[in-house]
């Protein structure tokens, strides 16, 4: 794509006031890497972040170039396939590299992928992740020492399997030269934050009034939607039931010990939840370590005993048997469908 501002271009009368860019500050030349199944709403959520700042300041202030390994097309997560402008070997000299990701990331991992990430920050290019794109820089090693983000569905096996990394449960992170997000809309706010950093303020400002994006939402932000909202229900002590049951997957509390948190006796705690959600508390709490299991199977290689440990069970073989009866399937089935599905799809 290698984005460059035509300045003959004409301007629609009256649609921007052009804001002026220091002439000390150069032109960043960013890549970003796809990689098959990525997430396109954050993939364009961030380039055109970057489009907007070179046309609020009438300068090229960012160019930017879309790879791929092969320089072949990649199919992103909603089965469109975006056409690049290189492969990540010929893209040339970067300021920055940034890798987006998004389902079944582990199965995209390879050792030139990691090899190319470390050769471009060897020569000198930060390092940026959208959405699980966190997932392979940590592979190449490139997180090490680094605090860093990653879409909230993957915090807890990312931290898993990279004990050492610092990973936060924010909306993005940035610590020195690397960037990351949690991806989807995200990753409007992760460069716009960079843009601020390094083109000012009023070119950041001014290019989320052109994607009508109301505010540059801080990294620290949570990246869910609050259960008031989620869940359509604003009762303060199921609120606090629910939100005990989503801290406490892996060690289950007794609903005993739930309602006595919140004052409240079991047979009220009963009432609420068969009042808003239709379901007893032991349902739902059981629902969501079973949604829980479910995306572990799907989305990381930890195995169906690891799974298992993982939302509160004490036996793959008690798992297993919650699971067929919650999903009408086995765990192994569940795996089994999804790599077939997958081995298809690859022709």
């Amino acid at each position: 794509m290698n984005y460059i501002v035509n300045l003959d271009a004409p301007h629609i009368s009256g649609a921007i006031e052009p804001v002026t860019v220091d002439r000390s500050v150069k032109t960043r030349r960013v890549g970003f890497v796809l990689v098959p199944q990525f997430s396109m709403i954050a993939y364009a959520s961030a380039i055109e972040a970057l489009r907007h700042a070179n046309y609020v300041s009438e300068r090229t202030v960012y160019e930017y170039v879309t790879c791929s390994m092969d320089g072949e097309g990649v199919k992103a997560s909603n089965d469109v396939t975006l056409q690049v402008d290189a492969s990540l070997a010929d893209a040339g000299k970067l300021d920055m590299v940034v890798v987006c990701s998004g389902w079944n990331v582990k199965n995209y991992v390879t050792r030139e992928l990691l090899a190319q990430l470390r050769r471009l920050v060897t020569h000198g290019a930060h390092a940026g992740a959208i959405c699980t794109g966190s997932y392979i820089l940590a592979r190449a090693g490139l997180l090490d020492g680094y605090r860093c983000t990653i879409h909230w569905e993957n915090l807890s096996s990312f931290s898993e399997e990279f004990p050492k990394i610092e990973v936060v449960p924010e909306l993005y992170e940035i610590d020195r030269t690397r960037y990351t997000c949690a991806g989807g809309t995200a990753a409007i706010d992760l460069m716009l934050h960079m843009i601020s950093s390094h083109a000012g303020h009023k070119v950041a400002t001014a290019a989320a009034d052109q994607l009508i994006h109301h505010r540059i939402r801080e990294g620290n932000e949570g990246q869910r939607m609050a259960l008031r909202s989620r869940l359509g229900v604003s009762h303060p002590k199921l609120l606090a039931v629910i939100s005990d049951m989503e801290e406490n997957l892996e060690n289950p509390v007794n609903c005993t010990e739930l309602a006595k948190n919140v004052g409240l006796s079991t047979r009220q705690l009963e009432r609420l939840f068969n009042k808003y959600l239709g379901l007893a508390p032991t349902r739902y709490y059981l629902k969501l370590r079973m949604d829980r299991s479910r995306f572990l199977l799907l989305q990381t290689s930890l195995s169906v005993l690891d799974v298992a440990l993982a939302c509160g069970f004490i036996s793959a073989s008690h798992f297993s048997k919650c699971y067929r009866e919650h999903f009408n399937r086995t765990p192994s089935e569940e795996r089994h469908n999804v790599l077939s599905m997958e081995r298809s799809i690859a022709g």
